[in-house]
């Protein structure tokens, strides 16, 4: 997922290498992104055609590379984000970034995920049925289980809403 994050931190224009450290690491809740993981990812960007690289002047006079996304890494990452199977809608992660971004897919495939995370959910939810049936729950365990079912409850209502809003969307816009 990190590497998703990255490239679409490039979709509202070209940054520097620290630049992308610093919003993706704000997006996972750091302070910034470890150079270990962005730089390899951006030359991996680089090798496939997906980010281009131009060296800048910087402030104190040393060079410093900017990166900026190709149709090629535009197209990859709309690739990628469509790409929402089973397992991937497990992932509330996934889901939420691909909602984030909802704006560069088309209308079926928003469905579609929308969709593929209601099966998730509703699984989830299967699953919680059977431990209530076989597990005597104690106490704590049983609270788990209730703030689970609550927030798969808050997730279903927001899912209903993205419908909602997709419906709106589609009467405001014949």
């Amino acid at each position: 997922m990190t590497d998703l994050i990255m490239l679409a931190t490039l979709l509202d224009g070209p940054k520097h290498g620290y630049q992308l450290k610093k919003q993706a690491g704000l997006i996972f809740g750091q302070g910034a992104i470890h150079n270990n993981l962005v730089y390899p990812l951006l030359r991996k960007f680089s090798t496939e055609g997906w980010v281009t690289r131009k060296t800048t002047p910087g402030e104190r006079g040393q060079n410093r590379q900017q990166y900026a996304i190709t149709a090629a890494g535009r197209k990859s990452l709309i690739d990628r984000l469509s790409n929402f199977d089973k397992e991937a809608a497990r992932s509330a992660d996934g889901f939420r970034l691909r909602v984030a971004l909802f704006g560069l897919l088309p209308e079926e495939t928003r469905a579609l995920i929308l969709r593929a995370r209601e099966q998730a959910l509703d699984q989830s939810q299967a699953r919680l049925n059977e431990i209530e049936q076989h597990v005597q729950l104690r106490s704590f365990p049983r609270e788990v289980v209730t703030f689970m079912r609550e927030q798969i409850a808050a997730e279903l209502l927001w899912l209903h809403h993205l419908h909602k809003v997709k419906l709106e969307k589609e009467r405001n816009h014949p």
